[in-house]
């Protein structure tokens, strides 16, 4: 079969011939794969870098976590595994969503990690209600894109979203945001802005992809005086901008803050149980009838070693076709 490998760290992946995996127990599944996305997780768990990662032994890698197949009785699915990113792959049988007629294997091989990088942070860390206003830091790139739509879905009064590219930040009010905040700006502006909206609308939810600096901005921005401040709970979900900031402990003291983070090891058994019952299904089944935007390109496995590192604009997702 063919297949992407990586045989060290930090080196391109490469288009190979390989002998199909074989199924060692009654809890997985062979499938053979139509469609794979390449994602920040997927480069980040490769190259080693991911905390998820940091353990395994270097050895010849066939990449990819999930993706979209076919089993041996015809059923189309998403599904979760390892060395997907090939013709054929091993998957866990609790780890599967059948895909609805009428969603295509890019779109739903697309969607399920932005879901998770989203609606698990909302409905999980943060326990968002309908009504609350949410601000997303980082939306222009896919999952923002996607969390953006989730967040209205799940009744957000209002969406605030941050970023540096003027165009896509715009491109959001028609996905469903109700302001735009600007990143290019002088960093005293933006406190300024972030501490005028949550003066007159208090952002309940804030859903991070950046941290770094922004993070430390936004955090300093709620900072209190010593009277009663409104409860905001931050979730972080990804590091785009660096993985460490500097909190003082007086900024945490003098708000009602909940600080959180909402990735692989954080979510109980339970609520991955949830995201394969209710939650993936349930968007796959607003996007199959266009209630929920989807953005992609589309590319061939032979191709994989020239486009790893493409970057895709304006939160496009880039999707193996195998």
């Amino acid at each position: 079969m063919k297949a992407a490998v990586i045989y060290q760290r930090g080196e391109m992946p490469q288009y190979m011939d390989l002998p199909e995996p074989i199924v060692h127990d009654d809890k997985e599944v062979l499938i053979t794969v139509k469609a794979a996305a390449i994602k920040h997780f997927d480069r980040s768990k490769a190259s080693g870098k991911h905390y998820a990662a940091q353990n395994d032994a270097q050895q010849p890698t066939i990449i990819g976590g999930d993706g979209v197949g076919i089993l041996e009785d015809g059923t189309r699915v998403f599904a979760l595994g390892n060395g997907m990113i090939a013709e054929k792959a091993i998957v866990e049988k609790d780890k599967m969503v059948k895909v609805p007629q009428g969603m295509d294997d890019a779109t739903a091989a697309a969607l399920p990690n932005a879901v998770a990088g989203s609606a698990m942070a909302l409905r999980f860390r943060a326990a968002m209600k309908p009504g609350e206003t949410v601000l997303i830091n980082g939306a222009t790139g896919f999952t923002g894109k996607i969390a953006v739509q989730i967040a209205k879905h799940y009744g957000a009064k209002k969406v605030i979203v941050t970023g540096r590219n003027e165009e896509a930040l715009q491109a959001l009010l028609a996905l469903g945001a109700d302001e735009t905040i600007s990143l290019k700006q002088e960093d005293a502006q933006l406190i300024t802005q972030l501490k005028s909206i949550h003066q007159n609308a208090p952002i309940d939810i804030i859903i991070d992809y950046l941290w770094g600096h922004t993070a430390e901005l936004i955090l300093a921005s709620l900072k209190g005086s010593g009277s009663f401040t409104h409860k905001t709970r931050f979730v972080s979900i990804g590091a785009m901008t660096g993985d460490t900031i500097q909190l003082s402990a007086e900024n945490l003291r003098s708000v009602d803050l909940q600080l959180s983070g909402s990735g692989l090891g954080s979510w109980t058994k339970g609520e991955m149980k949830q995201l394969f019952e209710e939650i993936i299904p349930a968007m796959f089944e607003l996007a199959a009838s266009n209630q929920l935007k989807v953005d992609i390109e589309k590319v061939s496995l032979r191709d994989i070693g020239k486009l790893w590192e493409m970057d895709m604009p304006n939160g496009k997702r880039l999707v193996i076709i195998i």
